[in-house]
């Protein structure tokens, strides 16, 4: 009973200290890079080591305080894109930030733990790389199933000269998409491992 208390109280611990980070990181530069159309974000580092480390319930949660700094971006302005499809749709606006990244991290949590059967190493260059790539894929398919078909997202459509969603997608995300899915596998693959030797967890 002693060794359970424990381990939950360390569980606890380590996920208060993953939301903390990505609540420091939501309000400071080294979390948004804003531009006019989509913003880069390198919150999905912090819930790829989550959910490398605390499993696919953590990550999930994880996920769900990266959508809620996300859904704060858009109430407070911060993001100009974010506060106008909060102007347009504000449910869709909370689906589209919430949702997705929630499936983000449960998703890879459930990848790093399917991987890790067949390589224990690979499993978190994997996972890290998953959890960009999950976030775009939802996040898109969200942003376009609610949004598309407004006049804000066809402006970008005719500026991109796009007329099909998925060529827009692809379009839409170009650089900040690559930029992204580069920075979390290089930089979420090192700290999870480290961090899962220092832990005795890896």
């Amino acid at each position: 009973m002693g060794d359970n208390n424990k381990n939950g109280t360390l569980y606890m611990v380590k996920l208060a200290l993953m939301i903390a980070i990505i609540f420091i990181m939501a309000f400071t530069p080294l979390g948004y890079f804003h531009t006019p159309g989509l913003d880069i974000t390198f919150l999905t580092v912090p819930v790829a080591v989550g959910a490398i480390l605390l499993g696919p319930k953590g990550g999930a949660i994880c996920g769900l305080m990266f959508g809620i700094t996300s859904f704060m971006q858009a109430l407070m302005g911060s993001s100009a894109f974010s506060a106008m499809l909060f102007s347009i749709n504000p449910l869709g606006t909370a689906f589209t930030c919430l949702v997705p990244r929630v499936l983000e991290g449960w998703l890879c949590g459930l990848v790093f733990l399917l991987v890790r059967k067949l390589s224990k190493n690979g499993a978190y260059f994997v996972a890290s790389l998953a959890c960009p790539l999950l976030n775009t894929l939802f996040f898109m398919s969200s942003l376009v199933m609610i949004f598309y078909s407004t006049e804000y997202m066809q402006g970008f459509a005719e500026a991109l000269g796009v007329t099909n969603p998925l060529v827009f997608v692809i379009a839409f995300v170009g650089i900040q998409g690559l930029v992204e899915a580069l920075a979390c596998t290089l930089i979420a693959s090192v700290v999870s491992r480290t961090l899962a030797a220092a832990l005795k967890q890896g």
